[in-house]
């Protein structure tokens, strides 16, 4: 046998392999991922409701952290402190919730058929109010089954769908559920002549984690939804109490809750599917603004460390610590990646033998932080002297 033979055999033994590859693991999507994820009640939802959480970001400022305040809680570097500070208080003027989800669950809870159907007309009616927005329905179990695609059904029918809207699908238990979700968008889809309906599922259960075969259920899960599924959320309380872990030791940084984003994180990577962390139940409210704050703040770092670029926030006076906290992130590292990337790019030298991934993991990390506010574009030209069509070809993004 040749070696052309050779090379054919293998094409043909491996085409099969070849082409469940492509079609398992596509790639990021790299679109904007926000940087957190607000839950709204739906009942306390209105035309408002994103105005407000601003207001409400900037007065618990005002009261409790001044510039130099927040940079002496926080323990900001003083070089960065300041410019930190200004770029969050821009964010909750110009633009306080990234993304924002109407509440029919946990935080809305079981009312009257008759009353949800009203908040769901009413929050349809309100509409869109910040780039990313969605709602959550109750689950796909059988007590609420029937609730959860009603209220979904009438959202769509009032004509609450438009860009960047996303389903959030709580407490999945089963493939089985993420099958007949996608009949569910389907149907809704030719009903009322829809785009395609995107979904995130909501790891909550121990289920989704490890099924009762002893597989990691949310790899299948991502297959079974395809390209409708855009992320995966994880919630704290209900995983942790899930796992029996006591309320006082429920905490985004449990043992228990980082296995289980372990296996998120591996399961959505390659897939084009968001990894979003949880939130934390401790709000800067009363007296303990400010451990509430440090909390947040470090927990959110911890996040961003750990790879996961996205969580939830439950309460206005969240805002400032989630911003504070990722513009930070981006902040301290740009100067290296900066750095690394001229070296890369054989206009300097780093210090690092640096690798094509790890290119790309460099020009992915400025990019977000340039789609979030925390890195501006005129910097990167400075540093690293190309624009943002290179950063995106050094990522292995599309070319904006």
């Amino acid at each position: 046998m040749g070696l052309e033979d050779l090379l054919g055999e293998l094409d043909r033994r491996l085409a099969g392999a070849d082409a469940a590859l492509a079609a398992d693991y596509p790639g990021d999507r790299w679109v904007r991922q926000p940087v957190h994820t607000v839950y709204v009640p739906a009942d306390r939802y209105d035309a408002r409701t994103v105005e407000a959480w601003g207001a409400q970001a900037r007065d618990a400022l005002d009261a409790h952290g001044t510039a130099e305040q927040l940079a002496e809680v926080l323990r900001m570097p003083d070089d960065l402190a300041g410019d930190v500070y200004d770029r969050m208080r821009a964010k909750l003027e110009r633009e306080p919730i990234e993304d924002l989800r109407i509440d029919f669950e946990d935080g809305y809870g079981n009312r009257p058929d008759e009353e949800e159907d009203a908040a769901v007309v009413a929050a349809a009616r309100v509409g869109k109010r910040s780039p990313h927005y969605g709602l959550r329905i109750k689950c796909l179990e059988a007590p609420t089954r029937r609730r959860a695609v009603r209220t979904l059904d009438l959202f769509v029918k009032e004509g609450g769908v438009t860009d960047g809207f996303v389903v959030t699908l709580p407490k999945v238990t089963s493939v089985e559920q993420v099958e007949t979700f996608v009949l569910v968008l389907e149907t809704l889809e030719r009903t009322y002549g829809t785009p395609e309906l995107k979904f995130e599922i909501q790891v909550e259960t121990p289920q989704a984690i490890l099924g009762a075969d002893g597989t990691a259920l949310i790899a299948r899960m991502i297959q079974a939804g395809g390209r409708r599924v855009t992320g995966l959320h994880y919630g704290t309380y209900d995983y942790s109490a899930s796992l029996g872990v006591a309320a006082a030791h429920q905490s985004m940084e449990h043992p228990v809750a980082d296995h289980a984003k372990d296996v998120m994180q591996l399961a959505a990577a390659g897939t084009g599917v968001f990894v979003s962390d949880g939130s934390t139940n401790v709000l800067p409210v009363g007296d303990a603004v400010h451990a509430a704050w440090q909390l947040h703040f470090r927990l959110v770092r911890r996040s961003l460390a750990r790879g996961i670029y996205q969580g939830w926030d439950m309460h206005p006076a969240q805002l400032p610590t989630r911003y504070a906290a990722t513009y930070l992130f981006f902040r301290e590292g740009f100067d290296q990646a900066a750095t690394r990337l001229r070296a890369y790019l054989g206009q300097g030298e780093s210090g690092y033998l640096d690798e094509p991934a790890t290119a790309a993991a460099l020009a992915a990390f400025v990019l977000r932080g340039l789609e979030c506010g925390a890195i501006d574009a005129d910097e990167v030209d400075k540093l690293i002297g190309v624009d943002t069509a290179v950063l995106a070809k050094l990522a292995r993004r599309p070319i904006p």
